[in-house]
C-alpha cells in the first residue's frame, strides 16, 4: 500500500500536535512496512530543512503568497480576518499545489490511499477524492465550533463538512469526538475512532537523573517539602489554564506550600498575568512564555507532583499521555468533547488520575488535592499511567490500528 499524506504540519516546523501526529504516524507506517509520501507545506523564505525519516518520502510543497490578489476572490467573512487572510491564502496555495502534484499520481493509480488532515488539508482531499475513485480518509483532531466553543468561522466549519461529505471514510480521535461529530450531522456510518499516542522511550522516567529533577524544581525556588503542579499547554481558553489559576487559592488553603508552574504560549497570556496579580499568587503561579524544549518540558514532568490539564474542549489531548508516561498522576478535564476521560482511568486498582470539571475551580482544586492527600496513592497513579500507556497508547498501536482501517477501505473499495 502506497500512502500519500497530507498535513499542514511536520517537523522541525511544528505549531500544535498536529506536526507531532504526523511524523510518529508517518514514521511508524513506514516501519510498518508501508510506502508513506507526506505533503508539507514551505514558506518561500525557506530552504527544506534536513530531514531523514527513515523510508518516509518527505514533499516540501512552496507555498508563495499569494493574498494581495487573492482577497478579492475571497468572501466577506474571510476578508474581515486581517492578518488572518494571509494564512487562509496559504493554506489555499499549498492545498492547490499539492492536489496539483498528487493528481497524475491519482489518475495514474500510482498512489493507493490520499490521508488528509483536519480542515488545513481539506481542500486537496476534496479535489483528489474525484479523481479516480481514489480512496480518500479524513483525519480529523478538532472542528471549528469545538475550538471556538460554539463560535468560530462559518467558513472553517463549511470546509471542515465539505471534507467529511467527500471522503471515503473520517478516523477521528476519541469517543467523545465521534459523538460530536455525529451529534453536529456528520455521518456516522463513516467515522472510526483511532486513539493516539506518545513515545514511552522518549517520555521515560528512567531517563531522568534525580539531579536534573531537582535542577527544574530549584529554578522555580521549590523545596523537598514543597508540591509542583504543572500544566502544559496552548494558552487559549479552551484548555483551562485561568480555571486552574483560579483553583489555586482554594488549594493552597489545604496546601500552602504548593507552586503552580504553567508551560505555553498563546492569546490569554496577559489575561492570566493579570488574574494572577489579582488574586495575590505572584509568589505561587509561575507563568513562562518562551520556548520550551521538548527535553526540558520532559523535566517539568519528571521535577511535579501532579499534573493538571482542565480542558473545557480537547478531542484527544497528547500532553495527559506524556505526563503518564512520565509516571506522574493526572488530574484531567472530563466534561464535555474532552478524549482525557477515555485516557485517564479515575477509580479502582488501575486508578492513573482523576477526573474533574474544567469549567469549576472548585472541582479542579478538589482533583488536585485529593492526590496531594496522599503521596503513596499518587505514586501508584504515577505507575498505573505508565503501565496505561504502554499498554494502549503507543504511536506504534496508533498506526497499527490506522493502518486496519486504510486495508478496510482498500478491500471495500476493490469489492
Amino acid at each position: 500500500m502506497r500512502i500519500a499524506f497530507i498535513t499542514w504540519e511536520y517537523p522541525p516546523l511544528i505549531v500544535g500536535g498536529l506536526g507531532t501526529y504526523s511524523y510518529y504516524m508517518s514514521l511508524w507506517m513506514s516501519r510498518l512496512g508501508y510506502e508513506v509520501e507526506v505533503y508539507a507545506p514551505l514558506p518561500t523564505n525557506l530552504q527544506p530543512p534536513p530531514m531523514d525519516v527513515e523510508k518516509v518520502e518527505l514533499n516540501w510543497v512552496r507555498v508563495p503568497d499569494l493574498s494581495a490578489g487573492l482577497r478579492h476572490a475571497l468572501n466577506d467573512e474571510v476578508r474581515a480576518w486581517g492578518e488572518g487572510v494571509k494564512f487562509f491564502s496559504n493554506i489555499v496555495t499549498f492545498n492547490s499545489a499539492t492536489a496539483s502534484r498528487l493528481a497524475p499520481k491519482v489518475l495514474g493509480s500510482s498512489i493507493d490511499i490520499v490521508a488528509f488532515n483536519d480542515w488545513l488539508c481539506a481542500l486537496s482531499g476534496i479535489s483528489l477524492a474525484g479523481l479516480g475513485k481514489i480512496p480518500t480518509v479524513y483525519h480529523v483532531h478538532s472542528t471549528e465550533w469545538g475550538r471556538a466553543l460554539g463560535r468560530g468561522s462559518r467558513t472553517v466549519s463549511e470546509i471542515e463538512r465539505l471534507g467529511a461529505e467527500y471522503a471515503s471514510i473520517i478516523i477521528t480521535v476519541s469517543q467523545a469526538m465521534r459523538e460530536d461529530l455525529q451529534t453536529h450531522g456528520w455521518p456516522a456510518d463513516k467515522i472510526q475512532v483511532v486513539w493516539n499516542g506518545v513515545d514511552p522511550e522518549v517520555y521515560d522516567p528512567s531517563r531522568v537523573n534525580h539531579q536534573d529533577r531537582e535542577s527544574i524544581r530549584s529554578r522555580y525556588g521549590i523545596g523537598p517539602d514543597e508540591n509542583m503542579i504543572l500544566f502544559v499547554g496552548r494558552l487559549v481558553h479552551v484548555k483551562g489554564a485561568g480555571e486552574l489559576v483560579q483553583a489555586m487559592p482554594h488549594i493552597l488553603s489545604e496546601f500552602p506550600k504548593t507552586k503552580l508552574i504553567i508551560l505555553g504560549k498563546g492569546e490569554m497570556e496577559a489575561e492570566l498575568q493579570n488574574l494572577i496579580r489579582d488574586l495575590g499568587l505572584k509568589d505561587r503561579v509561575i507563568l513562562r512564555t518562551e520556548f520550551v524544549s521538548e527535553r526540558e518540558r520532559i523535566l517539568h514532568y519528571a521535577a511535579s507532583d501532579v499534573c493538571v490539564f482542565p480542558s473545557l474542549y480537547e478531542p484527544f489531548g497528547i500532553v495527559s499521555l506524556e505526563a503518564m508516561a512520565m509516571e506522574r498522576p493526572v488530574v484531567v478535564g472530563a466534561r464535555g468533547v474532552v478524549g482525557f476521560r477515555e485516557q485517564v482511568i479515575p477509580s479502582g486498582e488501575e486508578q492513573c488520575g482523576m477526573h474533574v470539571d474544567g469549567s469549576n475551580p472548585l472541582d479542579i482544586a478538589w482533583g488536585v488535592k485529593e492526590v496531594l492527600r496522599d503521596p503513596d496513592r499518587a505514586r501508584r497513579m504515577g505507575r498505573n499511567g505508565r503501565k496505561r500507556v504502554l499498554k494502549e497508547f503507543t504511536w506504534r498501536r496508533a498506526a497499527e490500528k490506522t493502518l486496519e482501517v486504510y486495508s478496510q477501505l482498500l478491500q471495500v473499495e476493490k469489492a
